[in-house]
């Protein structure tokens, strides 16, 4: 492969706004096709800003992600992108590709937001939209940040003569873990070779990870109506279920394995207190380190309220609406973005930054009665020797099963910000989120890049993700002929 060589001087110019090894080693050797995709990412940056904020500003919920997956798919189109949508039966859920054969190298792209998390890109908590939505886990950076790696990799494919296929595949309702689910279920990952993807964090590390499965399943409870005070012996509660479900599964916590997670909310407590409430739902999330514990924990969940459907007379309906798997990490993978994130650099921060993040700490700080040791985070954590454990749960997961799946974090909001805070909403709307994205484009397109021209690196990573994956059969809680909801909320 024709490489360029650049001096330190001429890859800071690419890498503005990132901290570049240039600063330790005078002299790089770059291949050709890598430098042509982080010029592309350099001159375009200004435009995947842009990209971010729309869909930044349109905070939409799962499955709902209309103005930010056409904002996306209208992009990739002007690329010269073919796109197939409403892939799985949800709309907002898409595939662009460009290139013809394989290998099939694909992005994957989120741009979901959470309800409840408006916020103005200020470092004092003010809703954008009083009780509206916000990213407070930063996908529009996520989903502007791969798009913008793919489209890099598209530019060098056609002028290096790559072969192979890059896609970037557009993935609603993350949060709920059903976009990739269901995509997986319906096979639209079948003919990928290997999967990259990325988030927003408040560090820069290759996320060679473990994570939590997670199944997500309503409870709904069905009983009969009557007036609370003149006739109440006629009546059979659905609340009633509900609440002797929650005391079961709360004493059942004692018994849990120390890695399980049970949370719930009350989706529905019926109409008015004098009314019998004669439907009643609550909405509960199972995590565990193993599917299979998940498994297990669903079976003794619902023996729990089987029996409250017996001691209250009423019917019982299970919804399970996602069910996602625990991520299943690649070595070689892992080591080829921790190469690209050392070569492309973390984010740097201006002064201005830092006192934003500093602001956005003041009452992280003071919950916590201790100070944070920085605003922000300008340095890449090394590899770890063994998969981390992230105690969160992604429908990456899903992926991860079928195709080697390699990922990575990049500093976008600020250091020791809670998950699902506001502070990341305000981060990711401004200068701060958008440095983050950019490193994220670059990493993403030099990363696809090498997958693309290395025969060797794919055939590892595939066998590492054989030996991972052998004697552990993909399992699911969805029924069979399920297909994804169009509303999860």
């Amino acid at each position: 492969m024709i490489s360029l060589k650049y001096s330190s001087l001429v890859l800071s110019l690419v890498c503005v706004g990132c901290r570049s090894l240039s600063a330790n080693t005078p002299d790089q050797d770059i291949p050709e096709p890598k430098a042509t995709a982080l010029a592309w990412v350099d001159e375009n940056a200004a435009d995947l800003k842009k990209l971010n904020r729309v869909i930044w500003e349109a905070a939409e919920l799962g499955l709902d992600e209309h103005v930010s997956s056409k904002a996306l798919r209208e992009y990739l189109r002007r690329h010269g992108f073919t796109i197939e949508s409403g892939l799985a039966g949800m709309p907002t859920a898409f595939v662009a590709s460009y290139g013809s054969g394989e290998p099939v190298v694909a992005i994957l792209a989120e741009f979901d937001a959470l309800p409840g998390m408006s916020q103005k890109a200020t470092p004092e908590q003010t809703p954008h939209v009083e009780g509206g939505n916000g990213h407070a886990c930063g996908h529009s950076a996520f989903g502007a940040g791969s798009t913008g790696g793919a489209v890099a990799t598209r530019y060098a494919m056609e002028k290096h003569g790559l072969k192979g296929t890059i896609r970037l595949y557009g993935t609603p309702a993350e949060e709920t873990g059903i976009g990739k689910t269901y995509m997986v279920k319906e096979g639209v990952f079948s003919d990928c070779d290997a999967a990259l993807h990325w988030h927003p964090s408040s560090r820069t590390k290759t996320s060679y990870s473990l994570c939590k499965a997670i199944v997500s399943v309503k409870y709904t409870f069905h009983g009969l109506p009557a007036h609370a005070s003149l006739s109440p012996h006629d009546g059979r509660s659905a609340l009633d279920a509900v609440e002797l479900m929650n005391i079961g599964a709360n004493f059942l916590r004692e018994h849990l394995k120390e890695d399980a997670r049970i949370h719930y909310v009350i989706s529905d407590g019926g109409g008015q207190p004098n009314v019998v409430p004669p439907r009643a739902q609550v909405w509960y999330y199972l995590r565990a380190n193993d599917h299979r514990d998940v498994e297990h924990l669903f079976a003794r969940i619902e023996k729990i309220a089987r029996g409250a459907a017996l001691m209250t007379d009423t019917d019982l309906e299970i919804e399970v609406a996602s069910d996602s798997h625990e991520l299943v990490p690649n070595r070689p993978l892992s080591e080829l973005i921790q190469r690209n994130l050392m070569l492309v650099g973390a984010p740097v921060f201006d002064d201005a930054e830092k006192s934003f993040a500093r602001k956005t700490q003041e009452p992280l700080v003071a919950a916590r009665g201790r100070p944070i040791e920085m605003p922000l985070s300008e340095e890449i954590d090394p590899l770890s020797d063994e998969p981390d454990l992230i105690r969160a749960s992604t429908d990456v997961g899903d992926v991860s099963w079928m195709v080697p799946t390699g990922g990575f974090r990049v500093a976008c909001y600020t250091y020791g910000a809670p998950g699902h805070s506001w502070q990341i909403v305000a981060c990711t709307g401004m200068s701060i989120g958008e440095k983050g994205l950019v490193v994220a484009s670059r990493v993403m397109s030099v990363s696809a890049i090498e997958i693309l021209g290395d025969v060797d690196l794919l055939a590892a990573a595939k066998r590492d993700f054989a030996g991972r994956r052998e004697g552990i059969p993909y399992t699911s809680l969805i029924p069979k002929d399920q297909k994804a909801p169009l509303k999860i909320r």
